[in-house]
């Protein structure tokens, strides 16, 4: 795409990422932290500063596609940003609906998309109705009877565990396609879901939300960032499921998502062995310090993650995000 198409993209990422209307304090600063980010990449950031400053519309946008792979493909990541914190809410979906009218596209093909996002948001436990009221104050979670003894075998197979959804994650944010990017965010939920569980709790996916966002890793702001990067062109590209451009121009976005997902997995043990005590801030301290960790980790597994990237196709990506953090 050209200048003014990935700006268009981004713009409508952007958009679907204020649908749902409350646009909280919480949120723009998440978009102010993505706009400094990529202050390198002028498209990107002229894209954010106009949509926050509401210089750009949707028809704006829209009107900047010209092709209709564009279409489609601005489409489709609309539809992982409005779901990237759970299945889409009523504001979202009317986005959604007037966006694919804008767009010109059909409502079969825009369809399938939905259901692809749709099951990949689902693959991601529990299930997203599962005791929300755990979402009323702090980080609250259902315990079970007592903590299992965590042993020194069941930590190395913890940090088996946190490592491989690391690889996985780096691997998924080497691949083209937007779905693989959306499979990053339940890969992370069922991690930390199965950390939770292997310290005696029961968490709900709300709960595993307000985690993720305490420490500040934003679903919806990952997301966007993966896309904007993609568009970008920091990321490979394939031709015939093989990777072009070597692993020095792939390695930004595979970094990110590879220390982003090692931190937060090391940072939810600790919360968890410590049975919650953790504060706020020491949350944040704690990961902010693994996450350098994590950047310098990834390097030692370059070759594996590439590796995994050429075995992953986008048809199984569902069953790719269940079966992980087993």
């Amino acid at each position: 795409m050209n200048e003014l198409e990935q700006k268009g993209v981004v713009s409508i990422c952007v958009l679907a990422a204020l649908a749902d209307g409350t646009q909280s304090e919480a949120e723009r600063i998440e978009v102010q932290k993505l706009a400094d980010r990529f202050q390198q990449q002028p498209t990107v950031a002229a894209a954010y500063q106009d949509v926050v400053e509401k210089k750009v519309t949707l028809a704006a946008a829209v009107q900047s596609l010209q092709s209709h792979e564009s279409k489609a493909l601005a489409y489709e990541m609309a539809v992982c940003v409005c779901n990237a914190d759970g299945a889409s809410s009523e504001s979202e979906t009317r986005f959604l609906n007037g966006l694919r009218v804008a767009l010109g596209l059909d409502l079969a093909g825009s369809a399938r998309t939905n259901s692809k996002v749709e099951q990949l948001v689902e693959a991601a436990p529990p299930p997203i109705d599962a005791a929300e009221e755990s979402r009323t104050t702090g980080l609250p979670a259902h315990a079970t009877t007592g903590l299992p003894d965590h042993g020194t075998r069941a930590k190395e197979e913890t940090d088996t565990m946190i490592l491989n959804s690391a690889i996985l994650t780096g691997a998924l944010e080497l691949l083209p396609h937007s779905l693989a990017t959306m499979a990053i965010i339940p890969v992370q939920l069922r991690m930390v879901y199965r950390i939770g569980q292997q310290h005696g709790f029961e968490l709900s996916r709300g709960h595993i939300q307000d985690f993720l966002a305490t420490v500040g890793v934003g679903l919806t702001s990952q997301m966007v960032e993966g896309f904007a990067r993609k568009l970008m062109g920091n990321v490979a590209r394939t031709l015939g499921g093989r990777l072009l451009g070597g692993v020095a121009s792939t390695a930004t976005g595979s970094a990110v998502a590879f220390g982003v997902t090692y931190a937060l997995g090391q940072v939810a043990k600790k919360y968890y062995e410590a049975g919650r005590s953790l504060s706020a801030a020491q949350l944040r301290e704690v990961f902010s310090s693994l996450l350098n960790e994590g950047n310098s980790l990834q390097q030692r597994y370059t070759n594996q993650i590439v590796d995994k990237s050429r075995h992953i196709e986008a048809a199984d990506l569902v069953s790719l995000v269940k079966g992980s953090g087993g």
